[in-house]
């Protein structure tokens, strides 16, 4: 049974960053990880670690690996199977019911007070312009939930684009609430 998930952020998009998901479980195999899976064609790798990995690291090898052997720069986010958990408990919009209006944002670090404080501008932005969108925070997730859809939602863009800044000093990558209930039941 799995014990961690690798997140990749920016791979097979628009026909960008083409990665297919037999190198990806091949590279991270050959970094040692055992029952090695994928989900879907977005970069979601299961994966059992070393007892005690750590996760910054786990992904720090990942994300150089996948630029060594395939050229393709993609931050990489780890999170175990716990703290998986941990993320959809902590979900403060529990009463939507369509998985595709709400989003996880899991980043590599706890959100520095200058990022929520960015994020939160842009919230009240977007309120200003009638939308019920919304972000909450828990941990290193941002939740994201949006009602009216998340592709055209002004917030979620504002909140992508903040998190993928360099300023941030963290990276970030954003699933669909199905994709983040799919993974915690793939890890058993």
């Amino acid at each position: 049974m799995p014990t961690h998930v690798a997140l990749l952020r920016g791979i097979n998009l628009g026909g960008k960053n083409k990665v297919t998901m037999a190198d990806l479980r091949a590279i991270v195999s050959e970094l040692g990880h055992a029952d090695v899976s994928t989900y879907i064609q977005s970069g979601n790798v299961l994966f059992t670690g070393p007892p005690g990995a750590d996760t910054d690291e786990v992904a720090g090898e990942m994300s150089a690996a996948i630029l060594a052997k395939l050229g393709v720069r993609s931050p990489v986010v780890v999170v175990t199977r716990d703290e998986l958990g941990a993320i959809i408990t902590a979900n403060p919009f529990p009463d939507e019911e369509d998985p595709r209006r709400l989003h996880a944002v899991v980043l590599s670090a706890p959100p520095e007070q200058d990022l929520l404080d960015r994020i939160a501008r842009a919230q009240s932005q977007s309120e200003a312009k009638g939308s019920a969108a919304a972000v909450g925070a828990a941990g290193r997730t941002l939740y994201l939930h949006t009602p009216e859809g998340y592709g055209g939602s002004d917030l979620s863009a504002a909140v992508l684009r903040i998190v993928s800044s360099p300023k941030t000093g963290t990276t970030g990558t954003a699933r669909n609430w199905a994709t983040m209930l799919k993974l915690a039941a793939l890890c058993g």
